[in-house]
């Protein structure tokens, strides 16, 4: 059971929105958490995220991060040791974190897609959904409006979810 308060509210306002399809998710978009009390609020941005990225062959870059003003980078979220960033989520807001990652990205680089979109039922609705291939993760979708979405990720064995919005980049 989710814990009570803005995880509920926000979960609510999530099953309220219209479901997505997978095929309109393709192309970049820059993504932003939103605060409901889940240990990665605000980690993802501290560490320099920009949002994600969905191909025609329904294949995502999962995590794309700057690794520079002008440039991003994929990162293999298999080399993320998950629950240890779970218990210790406080260290990801710092600047020290902050510094680390952004020395470690090469090494965290993926090498390619590291997720799937698929359609999937998640409280009683069928839409889009982000499928990890290696870790227990999968961020299912909603439709804000034509150029919004938000996002509700889920860890298999842990009740507490991470909400994010993505908005459409209009890549040249």
């Amino acid at each position: 059971m989710l814990p009570v308060g803005e995880q509920q509210t926000t979960l609510e306002a999530f099953r309220r929105l219209p479901p997505i399809g997978p095929r309109d998710l393709v192309g970049l978009w820059k993504g932003r958490g939103i605060p409901a009390g889940h240990p990665f609020d605000g980690v993802l941005e501290n560490l320099g995220w920009y949002g994600k990225r969905f191909r025609p062959d329904m294949r995502a870059d999962a995590l794309l991060f700057h690794a520079s003003e002008q440039r991003l980078v994929a990162i293999d979220p298999k080399r993320i040791p998950l629950r240890l960033a779970l218990r210790f989520h406080g260290v990801g807001r710092t600047r020290v974190a902050r510094n680390l990652f952004f020395y470690l990205q090469r090494r965290l680089r993926a090498r390619g897609p590291v997720a799937s979109l698929k359609t999937i039922v998640f409280g009683g609705v069928e839409s889009a959904a982000m499928v990890y291939d290696d870790q227990p993760i999968v961020d299912h979708l909603r439709r804000m409006d034509e150029d919004r979405v938000m996002g509700a990720m889920t860890i298999s064995g842990d009740e507490r979810i991470y909400f994010f919005e993505l908005d459409r980049v209009n890549e040249p």
